[in-house]
């Protein structure tokens, strides 16, 4: 066969990405985060879903798999509006260009497919055949052709796009490919079959075993690997995996082909082609893979699988749980001595239909779930930012790639940690013949998940059953083959190409929702991820008793890595007998939710991005904008004087004849008056049209603040207070000192560091000192009331540090280059500055003027 080459072409990431297979994963650890010996590669699964669902952007979307949350596609329209066409044009031509490449990859998987088959059919005529006709036909059905059929498409489109031409046409041949699929559903309805005379072969002839566990893939031209290993069960999965791209980057194709070119109908015509038949095909194979079967003589089934983190013997431990058709097992990875097939250990079952969740009024009372404690996460945090700093830096400066191996597992163990020490969302299961079982999640929508996909289950006819030894093994060795999920979701797992997310300031508008069939009191929250896994970041008011609520309301989110948004709907409970016991709070109904990726390119415009999230047939309207951190460190003082927001403290303190500005102290007041036991203060983002509106009174000194702010939202006035910081002309801790305070804070001896830290408030203006020691008195006293509103000292110092203490412009720029670097080198060391303030004895202004240092130094 002649060799395939692509000179010339470049290499997009995201293609390289697919094919690119590092990562720390589940295998490495088990459940309690032990490293493991590695098991050799494993092969595919059973039957596979084919995914159906456009991309958002050149990185394909993983399948939702929560019944009716969606993510919102971007539909094939050409090229959006704005977009300039020659810009288009090109990156048309980096999608084929990457396309092409991947074909690549594919032809030579399907060469070391066919290269064994000959041989096979010469020795199946002798007198000592390896496998008989029949079973070389049923094992390599239909390769041949398919093979035939992409290396044709591949030497027509590689001449087109090395001597690339704006007016170039391929449409055509895209639409040849689409019209060929028939032959793929041929290959998919004889894809079982196949895979299980293969096994049947392996097992009854060792000569079989050896040619299908170690088939030879040629590598790309431009690579350094000649050749790798692969299974045969491997192979076979291929062509089905390739449909569902090939259907993908036609939508790419399409979104940056212009309307007017003549490729435009015909990437149309291939793309409904495509996406018919993978519709057609889905109705065929059920998404679930088969295990075993069901004590009714069903198949039984794998719904859903991930990882979790149980409470177990007062410990955490983290578990990767099964949902299959008629049981949830959950199980960790086993331990295994190097070259041996890991497997799973049951660790317990439940049958569905003894499965039941708890209501509030049932579950016993059960010990508090104690969280970890925040600075122990934040330390982390910190060290996982700094080893991503030096991975990244290592990178840049080409080191060694046993150095970085060495980073990158250094940050895996830290994830590792965090993800299992993070989740406090409680999730209780009972078994009604017997044990209750405690997960903890990160979020309401993943527990809301869980549930509905039980539930879902439930509703049909099931039989209790108890699962014999025999039974129990089979059904927990078939785990590690059907899994969907293959590792830890950490940020390390993620490809080198993959976007590191997004560091800033999210701004969102929630307007309003339908679809509801009857009033009901509702609200929505907003969640983002973090270091892999899924925080709350903000709340609508309630609407109160409406079938379309008009929230309209604004929220300013800050990311930290993030690439996905997530909207909840609920209904708000005030039944107070329906309190979990697990976390004392009030369990509000999920009404329904949804999820956006957070694409760098539709966000990070200066423009508001209008979007409709659909829900369990419920429609959420929401707008959002983002701002880099970079543009955030910007503070421009105020053009009038005569306000209160970016004007100097010292000239507001002046005017009103006041030691601490009249704003500060009025929303402390209110705070501390109705707002001190409310959960998430100054965590939860208030509305910012609320937060507008009581700045402009403040700033016009209006003779109506008082009642204004009886009647304002409490996160609106925690809002406006952190507003009023946030655009002081410089920070309250100033400029100047900032340096200082990052010197001071980093200071390892106890006695250096008082002296120091004490020092360095003395230095501050008196406005500046005296408001600084009365909002610390006042966090304070909010974090006595932690086992009330969930805010610890550490999550006060978390709001508040990056606020009160932050780099000029001048210094961020003169030392960072990118987001991800301020977040991970100042934002810490702001944090652990005011914590140590407010983990101090308390401090006098009196005193502080009144005291000498032993030693003195410059600042």
């Amino acid at each position: 066969m002649e060799p395939l080459s692509h000179r010339g072409l470049p290499r997009l990431s995201w293609i390289d990405t697919l094919y690119s297979n590092f990562s720390y994963g589940a295998e490495d650890y088990d459940a309690e985060g032990h490293e493991e010996q590695k098991g050799p590669p494993e092969g595919s699964e059973t039957m596979p879903y084919i995914d159906e669902s456009p991309t958002m952007s050149p990185q394909l979307s993983a399948r939702s798999q929560g019944g009716g949350d969606s993510i919102s596609p971007t539909p094939p329209e050409g090229l959006a509006p704005g977009v300039e066409a020659g810009k288009g044009l090109e990156m048309r031509k980096l999608v084929l260009s990457g396309f092409l490449a991947s074909e690549e990859i594919y032809i030579n998987q399907l060469e070391a497919l066919l290269l064994p088959m000959k041989p096979l059919k010469a020795t199946a005529t002798t007198s000592q055949p390896v496998l008989t006709i029949q079973q070389i036909e049923t094992i390599f059905y239909k390769i041949q052709d398919i093979y035939e059929i992409h290396k044709e498409f591949y030497d027509n489109l590689c001449p087109k796009v090395q001597q690339w031409d704006s007016q170039v046409t391929m449409g055509h041949l895209f639409q040849k490919l689409a019209s060929q699929l028939g032959v793929y559903k041929a290959f998919v309805d004889n894809y079982k079959v196949a895979l299980e005379t293969a096994e049947k072969c392996s097992q009854s002839n060792n000569q079989f075993q050896k040619i299908s566990e170690e088939l030879k893939v040629k590598g790309p031209k431009d690579s350094k690997d000649s050749h790798t290993s692969v299974t045969m069960e491997a192979l076979l999965y291929k062509p089905i995996d390739r449909v569902t791209r090939s259907t993908l980057v036609l939508h790419d194709l399409l979104k940056h082909t212009p309307v007017d070119h003549p490729d435009y109908p015909l990437l149309q015509d291939a793309l409904r082609i495509s996406q018919n038949f993978l519709s057609s095909i889905n109705e065929d194979i059920d998404p679930r893979r088969t295990a075993v079967t069901t004590p009714k003589g069903e198949t039984r089934q794998l719904v859903k699988d991930g990882f979790l983190v149980e409470m177990s013997e007062s410990s955490r431990k983290l578990r990767h749980v099964f949902l299959f058709t008629d049981v949830l097992l959950c199980a960790k990875l086993k331990k295994t001595s190097a070259g041996k097939h890991q497997q799973y250990d049951c660790k317990w079952y439940i049958p569905l239909a003894d499965l039941v969740f708890p209501s509030p009024e049932e579950s016993e009372a059960s010990p508090q779930v104690h969280p970890f404690p925040d600075h122990e996460l934040e330390d982390m945090k910190m060290k996982i930012s700094a080893l991503k700093s030096e991975i990244q830096k290592e990178k840049a400066n080409k080191g060694q790639s046993r150095a970085i191996e060495r980073l990158k597992k250094k940050m895996f163990e830290n994830e590792f940690l965090l993800l299992l020490n993070s989740p406090t969302i409680p999730f209780r299961i009972h078994n009604r013949n017997g044990k209750s079982y405690l997960f903890l999640l990160s979020s309401d929508y993943e527990r809301s998940e869980w549930r509905e996909a039980i539930q879902k289950l439930q509703k049909k006819d099931l039989q209790a059953f108890v699962l014999s030894s025999v039974e129990l093994q089979v059904l927990t060795g078939s785990c590690f083959k059907l899994r969907t999920v293959h590792n830890i979701p950490v940020t390390s797992n993620k490809d080198d190409d993959e976007s590191p997310g997004l560091y800033g300031f999210l701004h969102v508008i929630v307007h309003s929702a339908k679809g509801f069939k009857q009033s009901a009191n509702l609200y929505c929250t907003l969640e983002v991820d973090s270091f892999g896994y899924f925080v709350s970041k903000a709340k609508t008011r309630v609407f109160r008793d409406t079938t379309e609520p008009k929230w309209d309301e604004e929220f300013e989110i800050e990311l930290e890595g993030s690439q996905s948004l997530r909207i909840l709907c609920y209904e708000k409970c005030y039944d107070k007998t329906k309190v979990n016991k697990d976390n004392n709070e009030i369990v509000d109904k999920i009404m329904g939710k949804g999820q956006i990726q957070l694409d760098p390119q539709t966000v990070e415009t200066k423009n508001w991005h209008t979007d409709v999230i659909e829900m369990n047939g419920i429609k959420v309207e929401f707008s959002m904008k983002f701002t880099s951190r970079d543009m955030s460190l910007k503070r421009t003082p105020s053009k009038k004087q005569t306000g209160v927001f970016g004007v100097k403290i010292s000239v507001v303190t002046k005017r009103e004849r006041s030691k601490v500005p009249y704003i500060v102290r009025q929303c402390v007041e209110e705070v501390e008056k109705r707002g001190i036991e409310e959960v998430g203060i100054y965590r939860i983002s208030g509305v910012a049209t609320d937060i507008q509106a009581l700045k402009a009174v403040f700033d016009a000194n209006n003779k109506d603040i008082l009642l204004m702010l009886s009647d304002m939202d409490i996160n609106a006035i925690a809002g406006t207070l952190k507003l009023y910081f946030r655009e002081l002309p410089e920070p309250l801790l100033t400029d100047r000192l900032y340096p200082a305070f990052m010197e001071g804070i980093a200071l390892s001896d106890p006695a250096a560091k008082e002296n120091c830290m004490m020092h360095l408030l003395r230095s501050l203006p008196d406005p500046n000192l005296i408001t600084f020691l009365f909002l610390l008195e006042h966090l304070k006293r909010v974090a006595e009331k932690e086992p009330i509103n969930k805010m610890s000292l550490h999550n006060l110092a978390t709001v508040f540090g990056p606020t009160l203490l932050r780099p000029s412009e001048v210094e961020s720029k003169a030392h960072l280059t990118s987001a991800a670097d301020i977040w991970s080198h100042d934002v810490m060391a702001q944090v652990q500055v005011l914590l140590y303030y407010l983990q101090h004895p308390p401090i006098s202004f009196a005193e502080l003027k009144r005291n000498t240092l032993y030693f003195s130094t410059d600042v």
